[in-house]
């Protein structure tokens, strides 16, 4: 028989009698859905604090009917209890024993209503009362510690009891499975995807959307983000300090406006979510494939109660080191890079093309004939070594003095370092010294649906051959408090929140790059691409590192902060009327938030010992630096993709060389920019609870009016007289402005027992990206045009609606499919905007060049919509239903189709999907489990999608990728459990191409894995 996480069970009744009058009716402010007893039971004692002794032995356990919100407790019971021939007696004012009808003295029709109680020195109840009071000595503890299918039912409780659509994941599902960071356990929701980085998950696409398009947050608050616009890094938190994720795709009024896509709603653990005193501590060492390194990860969680208070802290710390090898980069250039060439380079590339392909070209500057011959742009051998320390920490102090109000205090702290060093041996075919000299094979065929030829193999008369050391260390501090309240009457509801979300992050990147041009010949292999020296002239890329010549260590530097500050209030009255009993709650309430973005860039070339000094260029080669074998400059010995071993300069030893006394990378005025944004939203809703014939329905209709205004600042640049240029002495500021109404509406209806019928409309948005309303200004004084960003944009909207059925089985089964439609419009494109006139131009030795119209160009909301249409369906099956030597085992599986209107922009007028947008993605787990031992394999499967258009002309995909991933459990005592875990146990990699797989474009592998953890809880 199923079994709740704790059912508010008293084992020991000493009921005695009080000269008190009884409490109040409670209420049950929320819904509870159809659902064995127990279950409902357990709502109904969230909701109302009440304590359910029940004897399922006795009684059984059946399936209740719907219950709407608003009821009280009492009438709550009797919709739960009628039929089921149970009835429910109040013992004292807090504890309710569900006993058969005929049980006790008492009439077999009807309930006992809260009894009258007598003195404090009274006797014991006599005789019924007595009787029940024998039957609960031997009562069963329904209790279940953390398990994979519990946190399963529980996902599954909180999707039926939801009005509108959404999907859950909780603690042991989160903090208990192989993820890396809470963007890999995401995907294993239904709709949601991620976006891999080397092999780890760093962003979360809701229903193939962009990640910008969803919105995040963290105990009701608006999540900071280290990035430069408005997309959350989930990576940068830890899985093991989350409670409970929820994926809302269709919302309320309530809810917080910002994702088209969906809202992650992401939850932090309190001290009165346990019953009782709670220490947990976890330690693992996972070891990587391709790194050979065995990385530390520590995590615990402490709470208590005591009295009315309670508290609680948790942390996580973790370091993760990971290499990938990679041979990527080769992506198709136009031949227009050699054929508009001015002399030589030009003419013979032309006469090439008409000798080895029969290409005859007419005109070397028309785009339009030139862009349809490509080649390889530039053919690399890289590794990539990823080191990062992740520290996550939260703390929750609680004041509870009833189950009527509480008052709690979150904090959420968190810090993630990444150095990612990257070693590449790269060939640049474009170089702008290089031309064709021979084509070895050509195809005209498998394109030639679009007219292109591509050049598949060709020798160059002077390849830029590169060796470059680059280093990438990020710093990011995350902080965020809030304050809640909760009270309840027994009429009015009132919860409110305060609070702080903040993130710093700061970039620092380098390149030192050393290039050497000879003659080569590049050409596609079946995996990737390859370079090899042309005769004569040519020469050994991998091993020559006296041919190399400093060209410059650059470094770049970004710092980004973002403050956030919200206030919300949200009122709810319950109603009882006469002329209108459907009409069971208003809500209403107003959020106010208050977020500054900041973002500085710079970036500065070294090219000699002190600043200013061009003394290494062109004369110091790389064998002037001390190098190092690519197998020993990075953990895990030679590189695994190919045969191939080089030397270069570790990253280490150029940050002390290159870099001088007093260097630093200025801050650029050009790239500052400064978002000031201030919304104002105020929502009203109501809630409808009726039955249609035996079908109850729930209804839940609302809008939610917004109110936005944004103040941008950003450096606008300047021409002197003297012919120099520069940029404003402080930032140009520019305000936007604009408000809406959001409608919304939810419907669930039960057309027979478990089966729900649920529909959704609403009208949604998404705020335009930071970057694009980022008021500052770069300026082509040769082209006579002004690039600026626009405050005045609007936000991209979607009118969207979905219906699906649902079925819901004894033991946490279910069955669920839905169709959901999104008309979106006001796509960010960019545009001419208008024209500054009479600016003056200078030439460079500050004589007047003119006076000109300067035209300008902005990002604008496109005129239009395009449409996205997809499927989901879902079914989790715990198969121990059909047969008792299957129990334990069961089945988590979900499968989204997607499609949609909007084509790739591309200009050669080839028709893709919208970029980022896999058609399928589909998730399997199976796992057995029973009272010691737990196994789980699940498999994470995406579509090919487009990746990005190169050039804005050729789309390069990425292919399909599935991983599979595992987890193996052992309770070794009650208390102490060891977990041995692996992910990407296949040694998946990760390749692309470029329109067609005959064209790679990437062949990338970060190796699998394997963990052994050690976890604790008492």
């Amino acid at each position: 028989m199923r079994r709740t996480l704790f059912l508010s069970i008293a084992l020991a009744l000493q009921v005695t009698a009080t000269a008190t009058a009884a409490e109040p009716s409670r209420l049950a402010a929320d819904a509870i859905a159809s659902q064995p007893l127990d279950m409902a039971l357990n709502a109904l004692s969230r909701q109302t604090g009440l304590q359910f002794v029940y004897n399922a032995q006795i009684a059984g356990n059946p399936r209740t009917p719907a219950v709407p919100a608003g009821l009280t407790a009492e009438a709550a019971l009797d919709r739960l209890l009628a039929g089921t021939g149970l009835r429910y007696r109040y013992l004292n004012a807090d504890t309710v024993t569900i006993e058969t009808a005929s049980a006790g003295n008492e009439p077999t029709s009807g309930v006992v209503a809260p009894m009258a109680v007598a003195d404090a020195g009274a006797a014991p109840l006599q005789a019924s009362a007595g009787g029940v009071a024998s039957s609960t000595q031997n009562l069963e503890t329904i209790q279940v510690t953390g398990s994979y299918s519990r946190s399963l039912e529980q996902a599954v409780d909180l999707k039926r009891a939801n009005i509108g659509f959404s999907d859950s994941i909780v603690a042991t599902d989160v903090a208990d499975f192989p993820e890396q960071n809470l963007a890999e356990a995401l995907q294993r929701v239904p709709g949601v995807t991620i976006e891999r980085n080397k092999g780890l998950g760093t962003k979360v696409n809701v229903r193939g959307l962009p990640s910008e398009y969803t919105h995040v947050s963290i105990n009701d608050l608006a999540t900071a983000s280290g990035s430069g616009g408005r997309d959350v890094e989930f990576d940068m938190f830890a899985s093991e300090i989350i409670q409970q994720v929820t994926v809302q795709k269709s919302p309320t009024a309530a809810d917080e406006e910002g994702g088209i896509a969906g809202s992650v709603k992401i939850t932090t653990a309190r001290p009165f979510d346990y019953k009782e005193r709670k220490l947990v501590l976890s330690a693992e060492g996972a070891h990587n494939s391709i790194s050979e390194e065995v990385d530390p990860r520590f995590a615990f969680l402490a709470a208590d109660t005591w009295g009315d208070w309670g508290g609680l802290v948790s942390y996580s710390q973790s370091r993760r080191t990971n290499r990938t090898d990679s041979t990527s980069g080769i992506n198709f250039r136009p031949m227009s890079r050699f054929l508009s060439a001015s002399g030589t380079r030009g003419t013979q590339a032309q006469d090439v093309l008409a000798r080895d392909a029969g290409v005859t070209i007419t005109d070397r500057n028309d785009t339009d004939e030139t862009n349809l011959v490509v080649f390889q742009d530039k053919v690399g051998d890289r590794v990539y070594l990823n080191e990062q320390d992740k520290w996550g920490a939260t703390a929750s102090l609680q004041y509870k003095p009833s189950s009527t109000f509480s008052l709690t205090f979150d904090a959420m702290l968190g810090g993630y370092d990444s150095t990612e060093d990257e070693y590449d041996a790269a060939a640049y075919s474009a170089s702008s010294r290089s031309t064709l000299d021979t084509i070895h094979e050509y195809d005209a065929t498998t394109l030639s649906e679009y007219g292109m030829v591509v050049l598949r193999d060709v020798s160059y008369t002077a390849t830029q051959h590169e060796m470059l050391s680059k280093e990438r260390i990020n710093r990011t501090d995350y902080s965020q408090y809030s304050v809640a309240l909760d009270w309840k009457g027994q009429d009015w509801y009132v919860d409110a929140m305060a609070g702080y979300s903040g993130a710093e992050k700061t970039s620092d990147f380098s390149n030192l790059k050393h290039v050497a041009y000879a003659p080569s010949r590049t050409r596609w292999t079946g995996r990737s691409g390859e370079t090899i020296p042309s005769t004569p002239g040519g020469f050994d890329m991998y091993n020559a590192s006296d041919k190399y010549l400093f060209e410059a260590y650059e470094t770049t530097l970004e710092k980004v902060d973002d403050d956030k500050y919200a206030a919300q209030v949200n009122v709810t009255r319950m109603l009882d009327l006469a002329f209108l009993p459907a009409l069971r709650d208003v809500k209403f309430g107003a959020r106010y938030t208050d977020r500054s973005k900041q973002r500085q860039y710079g970036e500065l070339k070294i090219t000699g010992p002190t600043a200013g000094s061009s003394a290494w260029v062109n004369t110091r080669t790389l064998a002037d630096s001390p190098l190092q074998s690519i197998g020993d400059i990075v953990p895990g010995g030679d590189y695994t993709i190919k045969d191939l071993d080089w030397q270069q300069v570790s990253n280490d030893y150029a940050r002390r060389a290159f870099r001088y006394d007093g260097f630093y990378t200025p801050f650029d005025a050009g790239q500052f920019y400064q978002v000031d944004e201030k919304v104002m939203s105020l929502y009203a809703m109501t809630d409808f609870a009726f039955d249609i014939g035996q079908v109850p329905v729930n209804i839940n209709a609302g809008a939610r009016y917004v109110d936005t205004s944004v103040t941008s600042f950003g450096y606008h640049p300047i021409q002197r007289p003297d012919g120099s240029t520069g940029y404003t002495d402080t930032p140009v500021s520019k305000d936007g402005s604009y408000d809406d109404l959001l409608p919304s509406f939810n419907l669930t209806a039960e057309l027979a027992q478990g089966l729900l019928l649920r529909a959704a409309a609403a009208k949604t948005m998404m705020r335009p990206a930071l970057t694009d309303i980022a008021y500052k200004r770069t300026a082509s004084w040769s082209s006579y045009r002004f690039t600026d960003g626009n405050p005045e944009l609007k936000p991209t909207y979607a009118k969207q609606w979905e219906v699906g059925l649902e079925k819901y089985l004894d033991n946490g089964a279910l069955f669920a499919a839905s169709y959901f439609r999104k008309n979106i419009d006001g796509v960010v494109i960019n545009s001419f905007t208008g024209v500054v006139e009479d600016v003056a131009v200078y030439n460079a030795n500050g004589t007047l060049n003119g006076i000109f119209d300067f035209d300008v160009y902005q990002p604008v909301n496109a005129k239009g919509s395009y449409q996205v249409d997809g499927v989901e369906l879902v079914a989790q099956l715990p198969l121990g239903m059909f047969h008792p030597v299957l129990e334990g085992f069961g089945v988590n599986a979900n499968y989204t189709v997607l499609d949609s209107s909007l084509a790739g922009e591309s200009d050669l007028g080839i028709r893709t999907p919208m970029p980022g947008l896999a058609e399928k993605t589909w998730n399997l787990t199976a796992y057995y489990e029973n009272d010691r031992f737990d196994a789980r394999v699940s498999y994470n499967h995406k579509d090919e999608y487009v990746e990005s258009i190169g050039y804005d002309m050729y789309p390069i995909w990425r292919d399909a990728y599935g991983q599979m991933d595992v987890s193996i459990g052992y309770r070794i005592t009650d208390n102490i459990k060891v977990s041995l875990k692996g992910i990407n146990l296949t040694n998946e990699i990760t390749s692309g191409y470029t329109m067609d797989p005959s064209f790679p474009t990437m062949y990338e592998a970060s190796g699998r894995r394997i963990s052994l953890g050690l976890r604790a809880d008492f």
